[in-house]
């Protein structure tokens, strides 16, 4: 589990050097999200609840090394997360390293009377965690038209005693496989099942490579094969390990394709990935010759969104608000929110272009790529977005654990515009519509998209 919001204004915010001698030992409730956190000492352990149930998440070690502007770091799951300083001595903030956003925490008496003790594992119990999860935590049902709880006592029916692994989860998948919808999931490693979803009509090229792996083996060569060889100029270059990618049409317009925001460094953390990206940034936007750039998004499989937001503030020609973050807040009411964490692009004083850009967006640009494509889109001069609707899926996915060992993951945010709006399901529309990756075009050797967005280039009114 990551432990994922961004950070939003506290008032009358205690000084640090008082904080700093406070404990953190004790129970904390996050506020939305339905974790519970419980710190003594050295240690964390965490615990993912619901009105009636409770499974336990992840265990992590407090770093002995002191950091400012932390009262304490904790490494665990493959995580690396903070507690800010400031807050008072009954709640805090906390920060995933990745994420965009913090998550306030605030401190309770003791552990939840479901988690003394903790959910079994029988096929009711594991039913019952999934779909009571779903139901306090999912924020597209109303969207999807989708009346859960009818769908959850039509499915507890099928649930027994004998129920075996395998039809549990057929009815588990078979809940959520119509939502259509990328940011859920579930996987067995036992029975070597796994579900992920995808909004309908977006896999058309990855089916035409037998899925997936197939895709990400042949097709994504040809694919990025046609570009390089029809359009560009010369070789491009890579860094990122390959996740970036630049070239040149001619000596004035570049050529930026960003296939994930994930896989930067060479340390599987955040911090070592965000230094190889604004490494690469630099060597990018110290081109002198730049005068026009094409940025590529239309395969992007996600990743942390601050990447996102380290290069639109290269773009950037004055501060703006890229989205404003809020997470479902209450169980039973799915319309209430946690206050709204606001995310700025600020113009960066490192190397960047100001000048005319063209975005190349699609199905297949998702979760952090579309975060970024939102990033952008209160960027002066506007940037043109070519090609057909992302996917439709923004929020951090909250990962959660059966108590069978096995894994499941939806949404549970909402990343607004400045006007409230919201993306998610529909994706983020295109300003020019154009086919991406039709099949006759990739039998031709042709790349419309690309076509137009030097069009656009040469000439800025759509």
């Amino acid at each position: 589990m990551r432990i994922l919001v961004r950070s939003f204004v506290l008032s009358a915010l205690a000084p640090a050097a008082t904080l700093g001698a406070q404990s953190l030992d004790g129970v904390w409730r996050t506020q939305g999200y339905g974790n519970v956190i419980q710190i003594q000492g050295q240690s964390l352990e965490a615990w993912e609840v619901t009105a009636t149930t409770c499974v336990k998440s992840f265990s992590a070690t407090r770093d002995s090394a002191a950091t400012p502007g932390r009262m304490a770091t904790f490494r665990g799951n493959g995580d690396v997360f903070f507690v800010r300083t400031g807050g008072s001595k009954d709640f805090h903030l906390l920060h995933s390293d990745g994420a965009a956003s913090d998550q306030r925490i605030d401190r309770i008496a003791v552990l939840p009377a479901v988690c003394t003790p903790p959910t079994t594992d029988t096929p009711a119990n594991n039913f019952e965690v999934f779909t009571r999860t779903w139901a306090e935590h999912y924020i597209l049902f109303d969207q999807k038209q989708v009346d859960w709880p009818s769908l959850v006592e039509a499915n507890r029916a099928k649930v027994s005693a004998n129920t075996t692994p395998a039809e549990l989860f057929d009815i588990l998948e078979g809940m959520i496989k119509p939502l259509d919808d990328a940011h859920t999931s579930l996987s067995a490693q036992a029975l070597n099942r796994r579900f992920g979803g995808l909004r309908s009509g977006t896999d058309a090229v990855m089916k035409a490579y037998g899925g997936r792996a197939g895709f990400r083996r042949d097709g994504l060569p040809k694919i990025f094969g046609i570009v390089e060889q029809k359009y560009l100029a010369g070789p491009i270059r890579k860094w990122c390990n390959d996740q970036v990618q630049y070239g040149h049409f001619n000596d004035s317009t570049g050529y930026l394709r960003i296939i994930s925001f994930s896989g930067f460094g060479k340390e599987p953390t955040f911090a070592s990935g965000l230094e190889a990206l604004e490494a690469a940034l630099d060597t990018i936007f110290t081109d002198p010759k730049l005068k026009g750039l094409v940025i590529d998004v239309r395969i992007n499989f996600g990743g942390a969104d601050p990447y996102g937001l380290a290069i639109a503030s290269r773009l950037a020609t004055k501060e703006y608000l890229a989205y404003t973050k809020e997470a479902r807040s209450d169980p039973a009411d799915r319309n209430k929110w946690t206050p709204g964490d606001r995310s700025m692009v600020t113009p960066s004083s490192r190397p960047g272009f100001r000048g005319p850009v063209v975005e190349l967006i699609g199905g297949l640009t998702i979760s952090a790529g579309e975060t970024f494509t939102q990033a952008m889109m209160g960027r002066t001069p506007h940037i043109t977005r070519v090609g057909e609707n992302t996917q439709g899926v923004f929020s951090d996915v909250l990962g959660r654990n059966l108590p069978n060992g096995w894994r499941f993951g939806l949404p549970n945010e909402v990343f607004r515009a400045s006007d409230g709006k919201t993306f998610d399901g529909m994706g983020i529309p295109p300003d020019v519509t154009v086919a991406v990756f039709a099949d006759a075009d990739l039998a031709a050797g042709r790349d419309p998209g690309i076509e137009k967005a030097l069009a656009l280039l040469r000439s800025p009114s759509p």
